[in-house]
C-alpha cells in the first residue's frame, strides 16, 4: 500500500475497509513511520489483530495534529464516537485527567477526570498521566507543592474540629502547612497556591534547569536509575507544555479534517512531490499606478490558515530597476521571507506558491538561488488557473473541482486579501498626510 501521502508529523490515522467503514483509529508522533509498521513484519507484530486488520485495509485517512498530545486527545474522542471494531481500548466513557487547584479558602491540588463548573483552576487534560504523577509526587516531597492534602471541607467561617486535626497524619508528621490549625495565614497560603498555579500554567524554567543539571550529575557518577527519574521529569514538562487545540469535537470534525488532509494528499500527487505539502506559503504583490507597492505572504498548515506566519512587506521603489516592476517586487518579498526564516531558524515550507505566471515564478526562483534554498515552488496564473512549475515543460491544468487546486486557490486568494488590506491601509494613511 502506498503510504507516501502520510506526513512525518503527529496526527491520527483512520484505517477503512472497502466499504469505507472505519476499522481502526490510532495516533502517532510520526504518521508515516507508525502506519508503515503495520505492513512490515517485526517482532512487535505478534499481536493477533495485526494480520487480520491489515488484510481488510483498503484506505487510510489521517487527521493532522499540532502535537502528539493533541493527537492523543483526538484519537480518544474519535474512538468513543466511531467505536471501531479493532479498537479494544477506550470504548468506555472514561476521560483524560485534569489537575485542579480548588476554589477554597485553603485550596488543594487534585487529579480529576471531571471538569466541573466549581470556579476551580483546571489544567490539562493530560493523556500521559504516569510521568506527570511521578513529577507531582516529587514536587510534594521537596515541598515545592506545599498545600494541604486532606479531604476535609473547612473554611474561615467553618473551622475544622480539633479532633480531626489531632487525628491527621500529615499534621503530626509535618507534611502539611496546617492552615486548619492556624500555622499559616490565609495570605501566605494563597501565595503557595499561586506558585502552584503559575507552575501548572508553564513556569518551568527554573525547575527544568535544576532537573537537567541533576540528571547530568547522576549520569556522570553512573547512577542511571536516578538519571532516568530526572529524565522522566523533563519529559513530563514537555508533555505539559505541548499545545492542545482540541476541545469537544464537532459532528462534522472528521469529515472536514479528512477533506483538508485529502486536499494536501491530492496536491502531492498532482505535483509529483516527494512528501505532502502540509506547510505552504503563498506570495502576492499589490500596487496602484506604481504607488504604495506592497507584498504579502500567508501560510497554511495542513490546509488551515496559520496567521502566525503571515507577513506583509512595504516595497521601496528606489530598490527596483524600473518603477513598478512586478517581477522585481516578487523577488524582493520572497527573498525577505526566506532570509527571515533562516534568521529565526524556522523550518522551511514544504511548498512555495507564487501568484502569477512564469515571470513571477522565475523571480521567486532567483530569490531562492540567492538565498541558497532548495524547495518546491510553483505559480498559479489567474486567467486559466494554470500551474507553472520548473518540473513541468508545460503548465498543469487541473479540474476546477480538484481539491488540490481548491487549496491553491484558497491560499492565493488569502494572500491577495491580506496584501490588499495592507495596501489600502498605507494608501489611506498617505491620503490623510497629503
Amino acid at each position: 500500500m502506498d503510504l507516501s501521502h502520510l506526513p512525518d508529523k503527529p496526527g491520527v490515522y483512520l484505517m477503512r475497509d472497502a466499504a469505507g467503514t472505519v476499522l481502526y483509529v490510532g495516533k502517532a508522533k510520526n504518521l508515516r513511520a507508525r502506519v508503515s509498521q503495520y505492513f512490515h513484519k517485526t517482532p512487535s507484530d505478534l499481536r493477533r489483530k495485526i494480520p487480520n486488520l491489515v488484510a481488510l485495509i483498503r484506505r487510510i485517512d489521517y487527521v493532522a495534529s499540532a502535537s502528539e498530545r493533541e493527537a492523543l486527545l483526538t484519537e480518544r474522542q474519535l474512538i468513543q464516537r466511531l467505536q471501531p471494531f479493532f479498537n479494544a481500548m477506550w470504548k468506555d466513557s472514561k476521560s483524560y485527567p485534569y489537575i485542579e487547584v480548588t476554589r477554597e479558602d485553603f485550596p488543594r491540588v487534585l487529579f480529576t477526570r471531571r471538569k466541573l463548573r466549581d470556579d476551580g483552576l483546571y489544567f490539562g487534560p493530560y493523556p500521559k498521566v504516569e510521568p506527570l504523577k511521578k513529577l507531582m509526587a516529587h514536587l510534594w516531597r521537596i515541598k515545592f507543592i506545599n498545600l494541604r492534602r486532606c479531604r476535609w471541607d473547612f473554611s474561615l467561617e467553618k473551622p475544622l474540629e480539633d479532633k480531626k486535626i489531632k487525628a491527621c497524619l500529615y499534621f503530626h508528621t509535618g507534611q502539611c502547612t496546617a492552615p486548619c490549625a492556624g500555622r499559616i495565614s490565609r495570605s501566605a497560603y494563597a501565595a503557595l497556591a499561586a506558585r502552584v498555579a503559575d507552575f501548572l500554567r508553564g513556569d518551568f524554567a527554573k525547575l527544568r534547569a535544576g532537573f537537567r543539571a541533576k540528571m547530568e550529575k547522576a549520569s556522570a557518577r553512573l547512577a542511571y536509575e536516578e538519571a532516568a527519574l530526572y529524565r522522566d521529569f523533563l519529559g513530563a514538562f514537555d508533555h505539559m507544555e505541548e499545545r492542545v487545540l482540541v476541545g469537544k469535537l464537532e459532528p462534522d470534525f472528521l469529515e472536514n479534517a479528512v477533506t483538508r488532509t485529502g486536499a494536501v494528499t491530492a496536491l502531492k500527487t498532482a505535483l509529483g512531490l516527494a512528501k505532502p505539502p502540509a506547510h505552504i506559503e503563498a506570495f502576492d504583490t499589490s500596487s496602484l499606478f506604481g504607488r504604495q507597492a506592497v507584498g504579502s505572504s500567508v501560510c497554511f498548515v495542513n490546509a488551515e490558515r496559520h496567521p502566525g506566519h503571515y507577513r506583509h512587506y512595504k516595497i521601496n521603489f528606489k530598490n527596483l530597476p524600473s518603477g513598478s516592476d512586478d517581477f522585481a517586487m516578487m523577488e524582493e518579498i520572497v527573498g525577505r521571507r526566506l532570509a527571515q526564516i533562516a534568521r529565526r531558524g524556522e523550518p522551511l515550507p514544504d511548498l512555495l506558491l507564487i501568484d502569477g505566471g512564469p515571470g513571477q515564478l522565475a523571480a521567486a526562483m532567483k530569490a531562492m538561488a540567492a538565498a541558497k534554498v532548495k524547495l518546491p515552488v510553483i505559480s498559479l496564473a489567474k486567467r486559466l488557473e494554470e500551474i507553472y512549475s520548473p518540473r513541468f515543460a508545460k503548465p498543469l491544468l487541473l479540474d476546477r473541482a480538484h481539491p488540490g487546486l481548491r487549496l491553491l486557490q484558497a491560499l492565493r486568494d488569502e494572500a491577495h486579501r491580506f496584501g490588499i488590506t495592507y495596501h489600502r491601509k498605507l494608501r489611506g494613511k498617505s491620503e490623510l498626510e497629503g
